[in-house]
């Protein structure tokens, strides 16, 4: 008989989560998930306009439980390379109080565009900005996980990589790349970070808000169903359970979770 304290569904309660790129797409849907979980939440996004906005998306959806459990907002801009370190520094400084209060989890979901410049046009300057955001910051952050993290087995840092570090396509060589960098950054983490928890996990085709970008959505969208076993393409919410798996399984790390419909079976 399951227990009434919710010996599973319960590991989160009171935990606080900090969510990079938490105000659309995945990253809000593995904010969501926490806060529905019992998580404090620290959102942190490069626009505090969209950071308001989910704010009160997710205090409409959890009326009851935004007055038990906090939700903090960061601005910080990971796509300035000058000033990264410092505006990654400054922000575990002020959502830890110094680092007094320390963090549970870090989900790391940011991203720009990706990165597909043609062979032909690859610059150093096109890798650099390329991996600027995706693999320069969540490497940065690395070395202030230490301090502003607790240091225990039960707390765990996530990166994003993507399905194209196992399944290259032609012209995605950057992306290609930047998401086995991901990876690689993660497990050599998992080892520097002990006893905090490393992993990466790297989704398939998820329909988030980026695909407003296609002149052709629902070609593409049935381009990824036959690039599939599932039939289907991905969602931000499915792609959470991903995240928070990592987050509450205390034994798993160094490693790279994929969420992608079965795509690298076809």
């Amino acid at each position: 008989m399951a227990s009434s304290s919710g010996k599973y569904t319960s590991k989160l309660v009171d935990q606080r989560v900090l969510v990079f790129g938490g105000t659309s797409g995945i990253g809000f849907c593995v904010a969501e998930a926490a806060f529905e979980h019992g998580a404090h939440l620290i959102i942190s996004s490069s626009n505090q306009s969209k950071l308001d906005k989910t704010v009160a998306r997710l205090k409409e959806t959890y009326p009851a439980q935004s007055e038990k459990q906090t939700i903090t907002t960061r601005v910080c801009d990971l796509a300035d390379a000058a000033n990264i370190d410092a505006n990654i520094q400054s922000l575990f400084e002020e959502v830890t109080n110094g680092g007094t209060v320390k963090l549970n989890h870090v989900a790391f979901t940011a991203g720009d565009l990706l990165s597909r410049p043609p062979l032909e046009g690859l610059t150093p300057d096109a890798i650099y900005s390329g991996m600027n955001v995706r693999f320069v910051a969540p490497a940065v952050m690395a070395k202030y996980i230490h301090k502003y993290v607790e240091l225990s087995p039960a707390s765990s840092f996530t990166i994003t990589s993507g399905v194209r570090s196992q399944k290259p396509a032609p012209g995605w060589t950057m992306a290609t790349a930047i998401s086995s960098a991901a990876e690689g950054l993660a497990r050599g983490l998992a080892v520097d970070l002990k006893p905090i928890r490393v992993n990466a996990v790297a989704p398939g085709a998820v329909h988030t808000e980026l695909f407003s970008l296609f002149p052709n959505l629902e070609g593409a969208l049935e381009m990824f169903r036959q690039a599939s076993t599932t039939g289907t393409v991905g969602r931000p919410e499915d792609l959470a359970e991903s995240y928070l798996y990592l987050m509450k399984d205390q034994f798993v790390t160094g490693t790279v979770i994929q969420s992608n419909g079965g795509c690298l079976l076809v």
